[in-house]
């Protein structure tokens, strides 16, 4: 996780850099993991439209406006171009069924669009609020393991995590929000209570793409997404709470903190 903690520090360009190629490798795992149940997505299209998403944070630093908002306007268009490749993929009905068009939707939007969340954050003049992704994911993961390690009890989610449990949850959830508060009180104090928001609902944000990913598994079949970090799976079996948080914070930054720092 260091190449991370560098990539964090630099933002800018190496976020974008890193960020794409997490949600590159994001997609081909993805798109196996619905092979394995015969459900065919279009690489072709998550691959294009993927690198085209990621493409509206150089066109848009072109402009006279904001950076921020002009890439916010070249999403939105991106969204519909990106539902609508998708659903037309699956206009071969002699060849491809509807799973495999609303699978290419769904690969779409679950991982390069909340990914890219991380490279809107950046954007903000709240940027060091982008480190509060990967404090609330895995300062969760991390308290939510050891509370549940020695307190754990009740079985929170036996069908999709059957080791999770309820008091590792909790546990999870007092750890994100004390190292969210923390963050803030060292580096931001003027929103440190902010931070311990943002860091108990991005904890919550992290179980729930912990979660999601583990259904998806499920259903896929698979018990990793890849073989790519040593002990830990694939991109997405590392990232997956982390890709889930930060849409959550990018938009929770609109709710609690001044608008004109947007």
């Amino acid at each position: 996780m260091v190449p991370l903690l560098i990539v964090l520090y630099f933002g800018g360009f190496a976020l974008w850099a890193a960020a794409l190629v997490i949600a590159l490798m994001g997609i081909h795992e993805f798109c196996n993991g619905w092979n394995n149940i015969d459900v065919h997505p279009s690489r072709p299209v998550c691959y294009v439209m993927t690198v085209l998403l990621f493409s509206t944070w150089l066109i848009a630093g072109n402009q006279e406006m904001p950076q921020i908002y002009g890439t916010m306007h070249l999403m939105c268009l991106w969204m519909f171009i990106a539902v609508a490749a998708g659903l037309i993929y699956g206009w071969k009905i002699n060849e491809r069924g509807p799973y495999d068009a609303i699978a290419t939707v769904a690969s779409l939007v679950y991982i390069p669009f909340f990914t890219f969340h991380m490279v809107m954050i950046d954007l903000t003049d709240y940027r060091m609020l982008v480190w509060l992704v990967v404090i609330a994911a895995f300062g969760s993961d991390i308290f939510a393991y050891f509370t549940g390690y020695f307190l754990g009890k009740h079985k929170m989610a036996p069908n999709l995590s059957p080791k999770k449990t309820i008091e590792g949850a909790v546990g999870g959830l007092i750890g994100s929000s004390f190292f969210g508060w923390l963050f803030g009180y060292i580096f931001i104090r003027e929103i440190a209570g902010v931070c311990l928001i943002l860091g108990l609902v991005g904890g919550l944000a992290g179980m729930a793409g912990d979660l999601t990913a583990s259904a998806f598994k499920r259903k896929m079949g698979i018990k990793d997404y890849g073989t790519l970090i040593p002990g830990h799976g694939g991109i997405m079996d590392r990232f997956d709470s982390v890709i889930f948080v930060a849409p959550v914070m990018f938009y929770l930054i609109f709710l609690i903190t001044d608008y004109t720092a947007i």
